[in-house]
């Protein structure tokens, strides 16, 4: 009935906590166990410390273009937490919190910040497709997993990522068409965070929601609060239902805020307000959720200082380990375009070893 019970062509968004951390719904809280909300938090808090500690890293010269999280935590975890581990997390390229709920270490993640091909290659086990730069091609992925579940009755969901803007590229709607007409087990999270790099959502989009778009693949859309982890994960939670009892995809459109820049290279006080980006402070997901979670006895002030701490060295050993060891031969930069060398690729490698022998390198 939820998805009935919110309106995207009325602007219905569902929320539970509001930016305070105080329930407003308590009808809807979803029953979570301490030990999955606890996990959320945590890597949370290691989400947040690892991403500004990276755009610090990039500024220092020490890491390549890197594409901050900040803002975006509860979008990411409140929907990861929803899915069961044979679940598929398919990303696009702004989902650190994901990836780490999901098994990705911190060290592999920064590996591929870092410029190592070795960062996008997961554990056995881990079910995350790697980081996708070109905007919407990863909801095509996601239904190739979908479609691939459905035909081989493996029960798995495919949990796909995407941007405001990048529901105005073809693939998107390629991806999201396939799935509803084959009633696919999908979800897709939109991140409105309302910049498509410098571009707002407003002067992209004419429609009052983007869940809306739902309507015309005829498949459920709903508007959530998206730095409410709780509204996050109770969405995310009856849109598997509804893949796994094969009823097809649902689009969900998390409402957030991009804190930093869209990536290093870019300026945003060059296109958006202090005072904007002041009144999104007020609503980050860690005051809510911590607030949350020490008023059901499960946190405190104290732990959370010793969380802050431990999580800052986690952070910090990962990178000297990256640091360490994460400069790649040179093969490594022309190996992994295609399954084998192409002759003009082995041409180019094999001038360029030339070159570095010349120079002394």
């Amino acid at each position: 009935m939820l998805f009935k019970d919110f309106d995207p062509l009325k602007e219905e968004m569902l929320q539970i906590l509001d930016q305070k951390g105080n329930i407003v719904n308590d009808k809807l809280v979803p029953k979570i166990k301490k030990a999955t909300l606890m996990k959320m938090y945590k890597t949370m808090v290691l989400g947040r410390i690892a991403d500004d500690k990276a755009v610090q890293f990039q500024r220092q010269g020490r890491m390549l273009t890197y594409a901050p999280n900040h803002g975006q935590e509860a979008a990411q975890l409140g929907s990861i937490a929803a899915m069961d581990d044979n679940d598929w997390l398919v990303l696009a390229f702004r989902e650190l919190n994901a990836m780490l709920y999901k098994g990705v270490t911190l060290e592999q993640s920064y590996l591929y910040w870092y410029g190592n091909e070795m960062g996008a290659k997961y554990d056995e086990d881990v079910k995350v497709l790697p980081i996708n730069v070109p905007i919407g091609s990863q909801i095509n992925h996601a239904a190739g997993i979908a479609y691939a579940s459905k035909l081989n009755k493996t029960g798995e969901v495919a949990l796909a990522f995407i941007g405001d803007g990048g529901t105005s590229h073809g693939e998107f709607h390629e991806g999201m068409s396939f799935a509803a007409a084959y009633d696919l087990p999908m979800i897709v999270v939109i991140q409105n965070n309302h910049y498509a790099i410098s571009t707002p959502r407003k002067k992209v989009i004419k429609s009052k929601t983007l869940a809306q778009k739902a309507i015309a693949y005829g498949i459920p859309g709903i508007q959530v609060d998206g730095n409410d982890p709780l509204a996050m994960y109770l969405a995310v939670e009856k849109a598997r239902e509804r893949a796994a009892n094969g009823d097809g995809p649902t689009l969900i459109e998390a409402v957030t805020y991009r804190m930093g820049p869209h990536t290093t290279s870019d300026n945003p006080k060059l296109y958006r307000e202090d005072k904007e980006v002041q009144e999104w402070a007020k609503k980050d997901p860690l005051i809510r959720f911590k607030k949350y979670l020490i008023d059901k006895k499960y946190w405190s002030n104290k732990k959370d200082e010793e969380l802050q701490e431990t999580s800052k060295k986690e952070v910090l050993d990962a990178f000297k380990k990256v640091e360490k060891s994460g400069l790649v031969d040179l093969e490594d930069i022309f190996k992994y375009t295609y399954e084998k060398l192409t002759p003009n690729l082995e041409k180019q490698m094999n001038a360029y070893k030339k070159y570095l022998d010349e120079v002394g390198e």
